[in-house]
């Protein structure tokens, strides 16, 4: 795919289709969310449970990455320990903190819900150079952390 040609666009033209992008995400994942049976911020924790490959992840992470406090994250990890998402243990060097690991069958249940949605966006990114997929995935890498720190500094 090297020299496909793409159309000009202005930075706002792709702010534009940025915010286009997650507006239809954000009804996606209230898509997921629903058919696995949880919120969407259940849905994000899950995710980062999920993201971790099995390394514990602490109640306090899970707050901190859905921008709540850790008596909210409570109850999400309530809701995800009685779908049978998540377990939770006390941290051994500190009775206090709860380390999160996800159940096996986890990620097998949402695979089955994005699985098809994942194969399209794979199918997506045949159509990119090696290239171009380095420059989208360094931009909404840095995008992200931007995100991340304009929350944790303005919200």
């Amino acid at each position: 795919m090297e020299g496909t040609p793409r159309p000009t666009a202005s930075a706002a033209e792709a702010i534009d289709a940025l915010d286009d992008l997650v507006a239809t995400n954000l009804v996606g994942r209230q898509e997921f969310a629903r058919i696995l049976g949880l919120s969407v911020k259940d849905l994000v924790c899950l995710a980062h449970v999920l993201k971790a490959e099995g390394a514990p992840v602490t109640a306090g992470e899970l707050a901190g990455r859905v921008h709540v406090t850790t008596g909210a994250v409570t109850g999400i990890l309530n809701r995800l320990e009685r779908g049978g998402f998540v377990v939770r243990r006390p941290d051994p060097a500190d009775r206090r903190r709860v380390r999160v690991t996800a159940v096996p069958a986890a990620a097998e249940r949402v695979q089955a819900a994005y699985g098809p949605y994942y194969t399209l966006l794979t199918e997506l990114c045949t159509e990119y150079s090696p290239d171009e997929i380095a420059v989208l995935t360094d931009w909404l890498t840095r995008a992200g952390a931007l995100v991340r720190t304009y929350l944790e500094e303005s919200c």
